[in-house]
C-alpha cells in the first residue's frame, strides 16, 4: 500500500464515522422537545429554521472534533511513516505543579517533542498560561517542543494569542509553524504533500 493511499483510507474511516455519528444525532433529534423553539421565534426565526440551526450546531460540533482528530492522526502517521522510532501519545510527569498530573505529547521523534494541531482559534487568556506550563515541563524534560498548526485562526483576538504562543515557544528554544509553514515544514520532515493530497480531495 503507498504511502497516499494508507492516508486516503485514515481520511475515508474518518468521513464514515463521521457521517454515522450525525445520522445517530438527527435521529435523535426526531425525539427532542423543542419548546425552546418559541425563544428563536420570538427573535425571529420560523421552527424549521430553529432546527437547521440546532441541527447545523450539532453537525458543526462533530465536523470540528473529527477535522482535528483526523489531522493529528494523518500527521502522526506521516512522522511515524519518517521516523520509525516516533512514538505517539507520550505522557509525562507535571514537574511544575500537580494540575494537570501530566503533560501530553502528540508524538516523540528522538528528542522533539510535537503538539499537532489542525487549528487554534481560543480567546481565552488561560489558555497561555497552560500552554507555557506543558511547554516548560518537556523542555525541562530534555525535549524540544515543537508546535505545528495548519490553520491560522482569523480573528484579531485570536491571532494575537497565537502571536503571544509562538513568542513564548522562541523562548524557550522550541519552534512553532503556523499555516503554510506548518505544511511546509511537515513535507521537509516527512517527505509527504499532505496538503496536496487534500487538494486532490475537493469538491
Amino acid at each position: 500500500m503507498s504511502s497516499d493511499e494508507r492516508l486516503l483510507n485514515i481520511v475515508m474511516s474518518y468521513r464514515e464515522k463521521l457521517q454515522k455519528k450525525i445520522q445517530i444525532r438527527k435521529k435523535e433529534m426526531e425525539e427532542d422537545n423543542n419548546d425552546h423553539y418559541m425563544i428563536y421565534n420570538a427573535l425571529g426565526f420560523t421552527s424549521e429554521e430553529g432546527y437547521q440551526i440546532d441541527y447545523q450546531q450539532n453537525v458543526g460540533r462533530f465536523l470540528y472534533k473529527y477535522a482535528g482528530s483526523m489531522l493529528e492522526e494523518l500527521a502522526i502517521n506521516c512522522l511515524k511513516q519518517a521516523f520509525p522510532q516516533a512514538q505517539e501519545k507520550v505522557k509525562l510527569l507535571n514537574t511544575i505543579d500537580k494540575s494537570p498530573k501530566h503533560v501530553e505529547i502528540d508524538c516523540l521523534v528522538d528528542d522533539r517533542a510535537y503538539e499537532i494541531k489542525w487549528k487554534d482559534a481560543t480567546t481565552d487568556g488561560d489558555h497561555i498560561k497552560k500552554e507555557h506550563k506543558r511547554v516548560q515541563v518537556i523542555k525541562d524534560a530534555g525535549y524540544t517542543p515543537i508546535r505545528i498548526m495548519f490553520f491560522e485562526p482569523n480573528r484579531e483576538q485570536a491571532i494575537r494569542i497565537q502571536a503571544t504562543l509562538k513568542q513564548l515557544y522562541k523562548d524557550i528554544g522550541g519552534e512553532y509553524y503556523a499555516g503554510e509553514d506548518a505544511w511546509n515544514y511537515l513535507m521537509q520532515e516527512t517527505g509527504v504533500n499532505l496538503k496536496e493530497l487534500f487538494n486532490k480531495m475537493k469538491e
